[in-house]
């Protein structure tokens, strides 16, 4: 067998001074890349921890304070309005207030661009006279000298047409401007000041701006490569409409634009940490975002395809990616790995949905080098080692290999290149190479192992990787790919990935609760992620384990419900106890591409839209139990045109809108 080569990079450092990556479960985030504004729900920057606003991951702002008749105001309520705004309100309490009320409110309405409006407002019965102050600091320090501890001394301000600038050693300048502009500006603490006379009720709004030399527009979903603005959802449960809806702006507010000019846009993996280059998360959202369009997978298959290995040797077509820790048990994974496998799945997917013939062609070279690299690594007759020849045989990888395979030899038989048949004799004996080698009997029905190890033991811990077994992939005429597993077998798995050593009864945990290790919190150790959940929802329901699938849908909308909707990367596996609230991971990624588009692939999977737009044909399939109930979905794309579906209480779906010549398969 062909060795897979060691990733090129691993994980940037991210441990802070006190040994840790600073929390984020209680802090408020406004995001619009390349932009971002982060503080305490009290919507002061104080410079402590990650607070701040940055651009393309440098601090421009370490503090915004505000003080109003010399005092902070009394925080009440931070919430987040949007992916890229939020909101702060607070209240004032003087001496110069009638009774024990307070007579001045504050509200903070904040954008991620670098906007904020206060606005003030007296409830008193006279008009009221007091001074506003705002201080400001800036360090410029980059995010990951931030979050290890590292962020330097802030630097002196100078007065600058009436607000404030500050210039770093590298030329790099930041500016907050005012309006109204201040009557006072002063550049040694770095204040501007108001004096403010509000008549009886009346209100007033200071607005600040922060910019730099070169300012950036947010990539926003209206771009080019984007998402579209129009999708929508809703239902019988009003969560489908605020889950959809939450989803569809968080991902919007990760798109990032590469150096390729205005077709290059892809997800970032997710704020604050993981801003990087794309790699394996951004190919697993841009696939379970495939029913918004197909531009946005194009585009980022195509900032992928750059990384990709030429050459010879053993490591060609292979796409670098970082280690990635995986639990207790095993040693840390590639995602290189899991990307190249990945890459001519989304490709073969996009194909149905409607990818545009050219950018089809532009794509096929590098799905082919992908492919390639699968036929050499499968070439000895063993299961899929990673990151190395010496390394453990994954139940994960075998599952992605083996759905690359099928629908890889989908994609170069449709396409008319050599090949298709060569790599489904490799999925044939790939499946009698996984049941040999991972199928473990026992009196409770038996189940895959979670890994093999390079000297053939088998690790047998429960884990929520097993839900990817289940996910085989969208085929030709709207069916599904031929699974690793038979019938029998898919629902002794749908009984493990239902148990309650893996459903926490918010999602699946990523290690089985009662295994050695286990760790509710650990990133893969028994902390729910969301779009493992997510992929065993929409397998389940494939399968026809429409119960067992509607279990773990209910189970995460209810935690969506608990997050606001806007679902973070992962949450605590703790056991689901009544009156309770999923427990939130300080460390995870908030927004996170894979867990919002999670929620947009549980919200469109309730339609079971199983297109084949060369064809000219759209299948669907929903499932019959209609877990949530009825459901209608808009403004989605199939064939490159607008596609409307509803399925009613009975499981019977409709289509309303659809590309001219597109037919609906029984």
């Amino acid at each position: 067998m062909a060795p897979i080569a060691p990733p090129v990079r691993s994980d940037p450092p991210r441990a802070a001074a006190e040994g840790g990556p600073p929390p984020l479960h209680r802090l408020v985030l406004c995001v619009a890349l390349p932009h971002l504004a982060v503080s305490a729900d009290h919507g002061q920057l104080t410079g402590a921890g990650v607070e701040g606003y940055y651009q393309a991951g440098r601090r421009l702002l370490s503090r915004c304070r505000l003080r109003v008749a010399d005092r902070e105001p009394v925080a009440l309520q931070g919430t987040s309005v949007s992916s890229g705004r939020a909101r702060f309100l607070s209240v004032v309490r003087t001496p110069a207030d009638a009774g024990p009320d307070p007579e001045l409110s504050v509200e903070r309405l904040r954008h991620a661009d670098g906007t904020e409006r206060i606005t003030l407002h007296s409830a008193s019965s006279r008009p009221r006279r007091f001074p506003v102050e705002i201080a400001f600091g800036c360090d410029f320090a980059d995010l990951a000298a931030v979050a290890a501890g590292r962020a330097g001394p802030e630097l002196p301000a100078t007065v600058h047409g009436g607000g404030l600038r500050w210039a770093a050693a590298d030329g790099s300048t930041a500016v907050v401007t005012a309006e109204p502009p201040p009557q006072e500006a002063l550049a040694g603490p770095g204040l501007l000041r108001w004096a403010v006379e509000l008549p009886p009720g009346g209100s007033r709004t200071i607005e600040l701006r922060i910019r730099t030399g070169r300012p950036l527009r947010p990539t926003g979903r209206r771009s080019v490569g984007g998402l579209p603005s129009r999708a929508e959802a809703e239902g019988d449960d009003p969560r489908i409409r605020r889950l959809f809806a939450a989803s569809l702006d968080d991902l919007g507010a990760l798109l990032k634009r590469g150096p390729g000019g205005p077709r290059d846009v892809y997800p970032a993996a997710g704020v604050p940490w993981r801003c990087g280059p794309p790699a394996a998360d951004a190919v697993w959202a841009v696939r379970m975002a495939l029913p918004l369009g197909t531009e946005l997978a194009a585009a980022t298959l195509r900032s992928i395809a750059r990384s990709q290995r030429g050459g010879a040797g053993a490591d060609f077509g292979l796409i670098p990616g970082p280690l990635r820790d995986a639990g207790p048990h095993l040693p840390p994974s590639c995602t290189g790995t899991e990307a190249t496998l990945a890459f001519p799945v989304v490709l073969a997917e996009a194909r149905l949905w409607g990818l545009p013939e050219a950018e089809l062609d532009e794509l096929l070279p590098a799905a082919e080098r992908c492919l390639r690299w699968l036929r050499t690594a499968l070439g000895d007759g063993e299961p899929l080692a990673e990151p190395g020849p010496g390394g453990p045989r994954r139940l994960s990888t075998q599952a992605h290999a083996h759905r690359a395979a099928l629908l890889g030899a989908d994609l170069l038989e449709a396409c008319g290149r050599p090949g298709a048949d060569e790599l489904r004799h490799a999925a044939a004996e790939l499946r009698r190479r996984f049941l040999r080698a991972f199928w473990i009997d026992d009196p409770s029905g038996g189940r895959p192992a979670a890994a093999r190890t390079a000297g053939g033991r088998l690790l047998a811990h429960p884990s929520a990787d097993l839900a990817h077994v289940l996910d085989t992939g969208l085929s030709g005429r709207g069916g599904r790919a031929p699974g690793l597993l038979d019938a029998a077998r898919s629902a002794r798995v749908a009984e493990v990935l239902t148990s309650p050593a893996l459903d926490s009864g918010w999602g699946l945990r990523g290690l089985g609760g009662k295994e050695p290790g286990h760790n509710p919190f650990g990133h893969r150790a028994g902390a729910v992620r969301v779009h493992e959940t997510a992929v065993a929802v929409s397998g389940l329901a494939a399968a026809g384990h429409e119960e067992a699938s509607g279990r773990l849908l209910k189970g995460l909308m209810d935690a969506a419900e608990s997050f606001g909707y806007r679902l973070p990367e992962m949450y605590a596996g703790r056991r689901r106890s009544e009156g309770g609230a999923p427990v939130p991971h300080p460390a995870a990624c908030r927004p996170a591409a894979v867990a919002a588009a999670a929620g947009i692939h549980v919200v469109t999977s309730l339609a079971g839209i199983a297109p084949d737009a060369p064809a000219g044909r759209v299948a669907l399939r929903p499932p019959r139990a209609v877990p949530l109930g009825a459901v209608r979905l808009a403004g989605l794309r199939v064939a490159g045109e607008a596609f409307s579906v509803r399925v009613g209480r009975s499981g019977l779906g409709v289509v309303e809108e659809a590309a001219t010549g597109l037919r609906l398969d029984a």
